[in-house]
Order: structure tokens, then sequence, then C-alpha cells
């Protein structure tokens, strides 16, 4: 006989756990742009969803894997934030398609872009020529980012979290040198302390980390 009130209670176990992920973590998995936040859903689905009806798994049983994947997910999330190379890793980084009307072919077979693909996507955005694409990204989500000859600018940040989007700073035609002396300009020690830098009608604007009191 199935019991119902042990059911109950590991539901809302459950439940109190996606919340507490949520609000800590952040809320990247309701709207997943990374590979890694999709598959943070899909695990936590599964743990839920294989435990919550098997009547041999105790409610103590229950927490403690669930205790034990949110762990794990602090973990992944610390070391994201604070090592670039685990960052690269695990999301991976906006990928060069297409530079100047130019296919690059080893990028998208890096990235595991068929033509078949690039074109379909393309055609969503209303492009049916390669020559008329200024850049093409493919970003850590799979959404491919396309900026045509007739945009006037790169809207894509060229500083995230303190890294370099060093495919931006090739397509405006500029080098780490030059971002190092924009940011000492400003007033920044370095480049990670920047949380955020855009170039905007070719100036970089820049927002740094909150100031320790």
């Amino acid at each position: 006989v199935m019991d119902y009130g042990l059911i109950t209670i590991k539901f809302v176990l459950g439940m109190i756990c996606l919340i507490f992920q949520i609000n800590i973590l952040g809320k990247g998995n309701l709207a997943p742009t990374s590979a890694i936040d999709q598959v943070q859903n899909y695990v936590l689905g599964g743990i839920i969803g294989g435990i919550i009806y098997n009547q041999d798994i105790t409610v103590l049983q229950f927490v403690m894997v669930l205790l034990i994947w949110t762990l794990i997910v602090f973990i992944v999330k610390y070391a994201k934030e604070h090592n670039a190379t685990i960052q690269n890793i695990i999301d991976g980084r906006p990928r060069l398609l297409i530079k100047d009307g130019q296919l690059l072919v080893d990028n998208c077979m890096r990235a595991g872009m068929t033509a078949n693909e690039l074109m379909f996507r393309l055609r969503s955005h209303g492009i049916y020529e390669i020559a008329k694409v200024k850049s093409g990204i493919l970003e850590q989500n799979g959404q491919l980012v396309v900026i045509e000859n007739s945009d006037e600018n790169i809207r894509f940040p060229l500083i995230n979290d303190g890294q370099i989007n060093m495919d931006v700073l090739e397509l405006i035609h500029h080098d780490e040198k030059w971002i190092a002396e924009q940011v000492k300009e400003v007033g920044f020690e370095s480049i990670n302390d920047i949380y955020l830098g855009e170039y905007i009608h070719e100036k970089l604007h820049l927002v740094g980390y909150p100031k320790d009191n």
C-alpha cells in the first residue's frame, strides 16, 4: 500500500530544496544560459521523481541525497566563479563562427555546427548569405547571435565576470594591452575587477564588482 504521508513529506522536502537552490544559487536554472544549468534541472528532477515513490528509501536517505547534490552544485558554482579555466571547461565560451562575412569552418567543426544547421539558423534570422554577416557568435546555451553588416555596433559584451571575450576583442580590432590601458584609465586595478564591459559606439563602458567595505 502506498504511503501518501511519506510521499507528501518527500514532495515538500524536494520543493524546499528546489527553492533553496534557486534563491541561493541564483535563478539561472529557471532560464538556463549554459548546458550545466540545464543538467542541474534534469538531475534534481530525476532525484525527486525517482526517489519520491520508492518507499524503500527513507526520508533521511532522501534528505541526504538532496544535501549531497546541493553541495555538489555549490562546489561547481564556486569553482566556476573563481577559476576561468574551470568555467570554460564546464560552460564553454562564446565561439566566433562568422567574421566579416567569412565562415570560420574550424570553429564550426569544434562547436559541432553543421553547414545545414548554421544556414537554418541564419535563415531564422532572415539572412540567406554568409557575406551579409559581420559576425556570428555561438553562445554557451547554443543560441546563435548574428550581427549584420548594416548594424552600426557590436552588441556583445567584451568583458564578462573579469574575463575577456577574445573573439569580440578580435572583432573590434583591439588587443589585450588596449583593454588593460582602458581599465586603468577608469581607475580599476585589473580586468579581474570588472563585472561587465560593453563596447558601445567605439567606447568601452565598464562596470566593476562592488568594493569591500
